[in-house]
């Protein structure tokens, strides 16, 4: 019964945003219809999720919602990066990796140290995840700093030679923590929870979940810069935390369930592992991609951008390197998103 109330609102909320996209002009009515598309969409998706981690496990588990949940923002920068908006695009990874560090592992630890005193978590795991989001800090960070001594041409042929290495990277970590060490880097066992499909309708639901949210996140697109000029609000901030938050609402279910049921390596491995994904495959892949088009995309960040993913960076190294979290945690991190978020807006 439940689940048949669920899928009502899914399927209603996706053909209002349907109906807008095709059948009305409104470019408001359609990017708020295909946000509120995408939010409930992504409730689908993290539901899934969860389900393929009850088989899986936490760490594959993590992975995949990383990777479909990431789905949406690859795809809507996709067609930011085609419309030639790059601003706007490096603003939404910025946000992507902000939003995930501090809002999505914010509220997960938040509410699950509301139901639980202390929750643990693999600090080994912890360790690499440090490692590798200050490799994230140093490639975002370079290309800035050297780019005053060096020709547009050549910030661009940086740009490729660093995307290309990151990319590299990011499959070497997916070897290394998946194939050959994934032993050491199991996390803690989780309170035992039930699957509400099969193993079978658990996947297929997970792919037809993302689909959706792949086609709805087009439509989004159309309605963004209509929405920037209408409020008067800056690319940077559009980008950075509108877009983001919305791109990152699978996230944001997932953890949040996960953490809820005492699974916090699970809604740790998605918020780090999905801005992991974001800086060392998704950007990179994205300066790949703007190639086609005629007019490549730099990966040099303007000074806010550096600033706030390395204060992201730093406070959740700082909280996540003991293993344990408490409700306090993540009144921090989220503490430190607002004051970005502010910051942003008023930029």
């Amino acid at each position: 019964m439940r689940q048949g109330i669920f899928f009502g609102v899914v399927g209603l909320f996706t053909l209002v945003a349907a109906f807008a996209h095709f059948f009305t002009t409104h470019q408001i009515f359609q990017f708020v219809s295909a946000s509120a598309a995408i939010i409930v969409l992504a409730a689908w998706l993290g539901k899934a999720t969860e389900s393929v981690a009850h088989y899986a496990g936490d760490r594959i588990g993590g992975f995949l919602n990383a990777t479909f949940g990431n789905a949406a923002e690859l795809i809507i920068s996709y067609f930011l990066v085609k419309e030639g908006l790059f601003e706007m695009v490096k603003a939404s990874i910025t946000g992507a990796i902000i939003g995930n560090l501090l809002l999505v592992l914010g509220l997960s630890v938040l509410c699950g140290g509301i139901k639980y005193k202390e929750q643990q978590f693999n600090a080994k795991l912890a360790g690499h995840n440090a490692s590798l989001l200050v490799l994230a800090i140093a490639s975002l960070f370079i290309p800035a700093v050297f780019m005053f001594e060096l020709s547009p041409q050549r910030t661009e042929t940086l740009s490729i030679i660093i995307a290309v290495l990151l990319i590299v990277a990011y499959v070497l970590w997916l070897i290394f923590s998946m194939v050959t060490h994934k032993d050491f880097l199991t996390d803690l066992d989780p309170e035992e929870s039930q699957a509400p499909w099969s193993k079978g309708v658990s996947i297929l639901m997970l792919a037809l979940a993302t689909i959706c949210v792949a086609i709805v996140s087009e439509w989004l697109v159309h309605g963004v810069q209509h929405l920037s000029n209408s409020f008067g609000w800056s690319e940077l901030f559009v980008g950075a935390f509108v877009i983001a938050i919305i791109g990152n609402a699978a996230e944001h279910s997932a953890a949040v369930l996960l953490a809820i049921k005492g699974r916090i390596g699970g809604s740790v491995e998605i918020a780090i592992g999905s801005s992991l994904q974001i800086a060392l495959f998704v950007a990179p892949t994205l300066v790949l991609i703007s190639l086609f088009f005629g007019t490549p995309m730099d990966i040099v960040f303007t000074l806010y951008e550096l600033a706030a993913i390395i204060a992201a960076v730093f406070i959740t190294i700082s909280i996540t390197r003991d293993g344990a979290t408490n409700w306090y945690e993540g009144v921090l991190l989220l503490t430190v998103y607002i004051i970005l978020g502010a910051a942003f807006f008023f930029a």
